[in-house]
């Protein structure tokens, strides 16, 4: 069946096996239903037990809200995000490579759109977000609850152009969200930034709950996508056809027509919040890194004018180090490194897979393909590409094609039987690269100067051209597969 948005990527799962578990059973979306889903299929970096490639979860009866569900995990498998958006999910990185340079830009509808099917202003009497929105926290440390799968949309006040990204958002008061612009990282930040300048405030919708397609298009970085290109386009690529927007109902901005949810608000201008105000835990909530991250002094305020939604709806959410999270960041990763060395190295590097140790930022393995001499040391000069396409990224596994990338195992054989440390490891010290490793940190190495500077690394796993035939893997026979289909998958 084709996929439109979050209802129908629901059907689908239900006709899968073992992706998609529902229930009745009352949930506390204060750090419960995280609590629950940390067991049934998390993953990612989150703080073991947990459960690896288990299925999505909807809770049906969430304390607080009678007339919302609350879904977690959709895309917390790799095997859930390939049959979502169409494709194997060993193609997942080439699949969303190819949207990014094929883009087919979205479109402005007329009409009522589903997600504008019951409005609340925020001049209604009874307007309350913490009430209307049933936003989880994911610890009880938490700053207080947050959006966490909002697709913040907005034009730059001067090209006109808009943007796509999803950023933390914490409910502050009945009207009032913060949310956390990275300075530098993102779209909406120079946007707000602007904004500011002209002492003006940023109109933004926030959709939650739509076409996972969208979900995973936006997390695309530069200079895959530059300051200007709309990431909704992505996910017009991948499903042929362009992406439905409708007009705001309270500010003058789009939003995403088919969402389960609308957030409708103004980044105010120049004016920053503190993250835990309404806690003062310190924190703001668990990070991909696996660990939990520092309340912000420095958000953004947006007041909110309105939230609209379908007839029970149901809000998206997921916990930031979980393997959803690793799949959202990672996936369009992989995409960016793939076209930037295919455009250098053509042929040289067949797959990238980033790894979900790393959170789907910090680490990449990269399968390389070497058929003359001359292509001895390419390998080199694929990871330092790929350091150059994703900033973030901090190491680098080159290995073989005869290794599969996407079991750790299969790696690990290759650092254990195709590298030698004295001679394979490449040191880049002094580098920006994340400010969330916790590592990166003067405390912690003489090398870094400042928080966020990193030592980026290459483990080089494959093997020098001149040795390929003493390393050839002991070969099997070729086995009649209808003949033992019962057994062999």
């Amino acid at each position: 069946m084709m996929v439109t948005d979050l209802r129908s990527s629901l059907e689908l799962l239900k006709n899968m096996d073992h992706q998609l578990i529902e229930t009745d059973v009352e949930v506390d979306p204060n750090a419960e239903l995280a609590g629950v889903y940390r067991h049934v299929g998390a993953g990612g970096t989150v703080m073991r037990p947990t459960t690896i490639d288990g299925p999505a979860m909807l809770f049906h009866k969430v304390k607080g809200h009678e007339d919302a569900s609350v879904l977690i995990g959709l895309l917390a498998s790799r095997v859930r995000v390939a049959a979502l958006l169409g494709c194997k999910k060993e193609e997942l990185g080439k699949l969303l490579c190819d949207a990014a340079l094929h883009p087919i830009e979205p479109v402005v509808t007329g009409g009522k759109a589903p997600c504008q099917e019951i409005i609340h202003r925020a001049t209604d009497k009874d307007f309350d977000l913490f009430k209307l929105v049933p936003a989880p926290t994911n610890a009880p440390v938490d700053a207080g609850p947050y959006i966490t799968m909002g697709m913040c949309y907005a034009t730059h006040p001067d090209t006109g152009l808009s943007d796509v990204t999803i950023h933390r958002m914490c409910i502050q008061s009945r009207d009032e969200l913060s949310i956390f612009l990275q300075p530098g990282s993102r779209h909406i930040g120079a946007m707000a930034e602007r904004a500011t300048e002209l002492n003006q405030p940023l109109p933004i919708s926030v959709s939650i709950g739509v076409d996972p397609a969208i979900e995973v298009g936006s997390c695309f970085e530069p200079p895959t996508t530059p300051l200007g290109y709309n990431e909704l386009s992505i996910a017009g690529a991948i499903r042929k056809k362009p992406v439905e927007l409708t007009t705001c109902v309270s500010i003058k901005e789009n939003a995403i027509a088919n969402a389960e949810y609308v957030i409708e608000g103004e980044i105010q201008p120049g004016v920053k919040v503190i993250e835990d105000q309404n806690t003062h835990t310190g924190y703001a909530m668990p990070e991909f890194p696996g660990y939990n991250g520092a309340a912000s002094h420095e958000c953004w305020l947006i007041k909110v004018k309105a939230v609209t939604h379908r007839r029970n709806p149901i809000m998206q959410t997921v916990i930031g180090p979980s393997e959803e999270h690793v799949n959202l960041a990672g996936i369009p990763t992989e995409a960016s490194i793939y076209n930037m060395i295919h455009k250098a190295l053509p042929g040289k590097v067949t797959n990238v897979y980033a790894h979900p140790s790393g959170g789907g930022k910090y680490m990449a393995v990269l399968q390389c393909r070497k058929t003359v001499h001359t292509d001895e040391g390419k390998q080199r000069q694929a990871a330092l590409l790929a350091f150059s396409a994703f900033p973030e990224l901090k190491h680098v596994i080159l290995v073989d094609e005869d290794v599969d990338i996407f079991d750790t195992r299969d790696v690990l054989w290759a650092l254990n039987t195709r590298f030698q440390g004295d001679k394979d490891i490449i040191t880049i010290p002094g580098v920006r690269c994340h400010p969330l490793d916790p590592s990166s940190d003067p405390a912690y190495s003489a090398s870094i100067w400042d928080k966020g500077i990193s030592c980026k690394t290459i483990f080089d796993c494959t093997v020098p051209f001149p040795l390929k035939d003493k390393f050839t893997r002991a070969k099997f026979m070729d086995i009649d597969m209808e003949k033992w289909k019962e057994f062999v998958s």
